[in-house]
């Protein structure tokens, strides 16, 4: 799950976009690179989340992926250009 992007379900910020940095046995930590950094992402129930799997061609989320497997950081403004990328590419999100 880490490097992928995901759509909160349930919470007061249902229907953002978010990138999973981290996985728990119950829980994500994920990202937007605005409100929650990298520095301190949210903590998501796995339950309250939608792993996106669809739309993602021609977006940096591998490169991103790949980091976060080899434990080097990931900056903010990564994220923001990756989410503002699939959000311009799929509009009804």
């Amino acid at each position: 799950m880490v490097g992928c992007l995901a759509v909160s379900k349930a919470g007061h910020d249902k229907d953002e976009v978010y990138l999973i940095l981290r996985e728990e046995k119950e829980a994500v930590y994920v990202a937007d690179g605005v409100a929650k950094t990298a520095a301190s992402p949210k903590k998501k129930n796995k339950k309250h989340i939608q792993i996106i799997k669809n739309g993602l061609d021609d977006l940096p989320v591998g490169a991103i992926r790949r980091k976060l497997e080899s434990g080097q950081p990931v900056m903010d403004e990564e994220i923001k250009y990756t989410l503002k990328q699939y959000k311009m590419k799929n509009p009804e999100v």
